[in-house]
């Protein structure tokens, strides 16, 4: 079979499936996309995508996607492309829920000679001893005789619109040395920058997971700096800006960590590394200091009301941004949650203002209902989020109504008008 023969699913239409079946969709693939929200399916059909990385042009240019929430409309594919979530619980434990239900229905739906891809970060490991056992059970087909398993995981960036799908490295593997090939010549279709073939799913899981936790690590460290400089009354950035004179110091800065890979991907692998005996200290370490940074900016905007004599309980303080990171609507574990319930911890009232978040998303998440326009009568307030509507804000307007503290967990706004920055 050639590769442009295969038919593809892929299941799961968020922000990694979507992008993935529009971009094979537009080299030829007959694609399916499966996803049972049905609201989704429906805004799609009408060239809708809520989370804004695909234009409506290009959805209505991907003739040969079709877009489903029947199950049985994947039984046509030959090739299944997972694409869900892989979130943690409220303990910090890997939730594969998901990707177990995912499993489930693709092997209901599995003939001999079928392939299986998934994409979803996982620890090492996963894909053979937990969704395997899934595809053989709802299948009744063998694993490596009857259908092949390959692991090819993504790298979407939310809110990027230059890295996408078409130009980033992928990582393709396969549980087979023909199937990975297949694997890899079927990513080289849409891949302009081409692949690298790892030599066993593990290796890919493995190669996936410590990108992120690379840089969880590293901004970890920048925060746990902040902490020192704070006590040191130095400010940060000014120490980082006068350290990135040397040609190979690393430009990371501090901040709240959250979004659904970094602040999520170091926990799968500590969960394997702990089923296996070894305690991984220096991961776990940096997800402390990074998961506390919330509690820490809190206690500053308190401390900095505090010097200028205000009442604690009962204060106005305005919180820009909740989504995990700027100009994108995602806020999938976004850590600025933990800034807002510290400060209501201290009787503080706060509005929430987002311009690119959905309210009824922000709502159900965190219970939250966000202010749709800005207002000025503040005793602080905290830009939490770096979305360019905020950088292009004239922050002394809140100044002319009250006296209030501005606190730039981001760093982008001028020293001379800010109270304090991380």
């Amino acid at each position: 079979m050639q590769i442009n023969d295969y038919k593809i699913a892929v299941i799961g239409l968020g922000y990694v499936g979507l992008p993935l079946a529009v971009e094979f969709s537009k080299n030829g693939f007959q694609v399916i996309g499966f996803d049972i929200n049905e609201e989704r399916i429906n805004h799609l059909k009408q060239y809708i995508d809520v989370t804004r990385e695909v234009s409506s042009e290009e959805l209505s240019k991907a003739v040969s996607l079709k877009y489903t929430s029947k199950s049985d409309d994947i039984s046509e594919a030959n090739i299944y492309i997972v694409t869900v979530p892989t979130p943690i619980d409220d303990f910090n434990r890997p939730d594969l829920s998901f990707l177990v239900s995912a499993s489930q229905l693709v092997g209901k739906h599995l003939s001999k000679g079928n392939i299986v891809i998934y994409e979803s970060t996982v620890y090492p490991g996963c894909t053979e001893e937990v969704c395997v056992p899934e595809l053989e059970q709802s299948s009744g087909l063998q694993f490596n005789k009857d259908f092949f398993c390959g692991y090819s995981p993504e790298r979407i960036n939310p809110g990027d619109s230059v890295r996408k799908v078409h130009n980033i490295v992928k990582i393709t593997s396969g549980s087979t040395p023909e199937t990975a090939t297949i694997v890899d010549d079927l990513y080289n279709t849409i891949v302009t920058v081409g692949t690298h073939k790892a030599s066993s799913i593990k290796v890919a899981e493995a190669g996936k997971i410590i990108e992120n936790i690379q840089r969880d690590l590293n901004i970890s460290l920048m925060n746990e700096l902040a902490l020192v400089f704070d006590r040191l009354n130095i400010d940060t950035l000014e120490v980082l800006e006068a350290a990135g004179t040397k040609w190979n110091f690393l430009p990371f800065r501090p901040g709240l960590v959250g979004g659904h890979c970094i602040g999520v991907d170091p926990y799968y692998l500590t969960h394997k590394a702990e089923s296996l005996g070894y305690y991984p200290d220096v991961i776990l370490s940096g997800r402390r200091v990074n998961d506390n940074m919330g509690i820490h900016v809190a206690n500053k905007v308190i401390k900095l009301l505090v010097g200028k004599g205000s009442i604690i309980k009962g204060a106005k303080i305005l919180v820009l941004g909740i989504t995990f990171k700027e100009n994108c609507p995602d806020i999938r574990n976004s850590r600025v949650i933990d800034v807002v319930r510290e400060l209501e911890g201290f009787g503080a009232h706060i509005d929430v203002h987002d311009p690119h978040a959905l309210a009824e998303d922000v709502k159900k998440a965190y219970g939250l209902s966000l202010k749709t326009e800005l207002s000025y009568d503040y005793d602080a307030v905290v830009l939490a989020v770096g979305h360019d509507a905020y950088k292009a804000l004239d922050f002394q307007d809140f100044r002319k109504h009250k006296d209030c503290v501005i606190y730039d967990v981001k760093s982008v706004l001028p020293k001379d008008i800010v109270n304090g920055r991380l």
